[in-house]
């Protein structure tokens, strides 16, 4: 990675990425396409306050317009929705990722700083963080991984609308290095990539 930053392919994710805002943004179009009202809604600003941060989404390719909507008046609305591009996949760096990871849990405190200012002021708000070590084979981490997911899958097939929003940020991170995979035959690693 350059000392001045990302690199170019990457710039435009790490600038749209660097607002907490527009990860909101994200999170309310992963669940369905909006218009810029209902987004607005979504995040309690006004829809002028959006434009620009939408149009840095749209440049790093993280959402796209998939609808115009006809308004009364013969206006049109735009309506966005998550674009087929993804987010830094294997080829990105260990500091890109690690940015874009930062970027998702500052997004999460803001989430939680929210939940607990709504409850200050009187609000029911559910705020649940467990956070602890264990030392897992890796047919025990396999096993919890799938779990959570089944879960996961299982809510987000059959969502209760008349349920509350939940944010569910699960990670799971190795606090111990281990030796690389051996090497089967026929296969060659470049020992500088270890």
């Amino acid at each position: 990675m350059s000392v001045g930053g990302p690199p170019g392919g990457f710039r435009s994710l790490h600038r749209a990425l660097a607002d907490p805002l527009r990860l909101r943004l994200l999170d309310a179009l992963w669940l369905r396409s909006r218009s810029v009202k209902e987004l607005a809604r979504w995040v309690e600003l006004p829809p002028d306050r959006l434009y620009y941060h939408l149009r840095q989404l749209e440049r790093a390719r993280l959402i796209e317009v998939v609808e115009y909507r006809k308004l009364p008046g013969g206006k049109v609305e735009r309506v966005y929705g998550i674009a087929t591009a993804e987010p830094p996949g294997d080829d990105a760096t260990p500091e890109e990722m690690a940015h874009v990871l930062g970027q998702v849990l500052e997004a999460t405190r803001a989430d939680i700083n929210r939940a607990f200012a709504a409850r200050a002021a009187g609000a029911t708000r559910e705020v649940s963080i467990r956070r602890t070590g264990l030392c897992l084979s890796g047919e025990h981490l396999a096993r919890l991984q799938a779990g959570i997911q089944a879960l996961l899958d299982a809510a987000s097939a059959s969502p209760d609308l008349d349920g509350v929003w939940t944010r569910v940020l699960v990670a799971q991170v190795d606090l111990q290095d281990r030796a690389a995979p051996p090497v089967t035959d026929g296969e060659t690693i470049d020992r500088e990539e270890l």
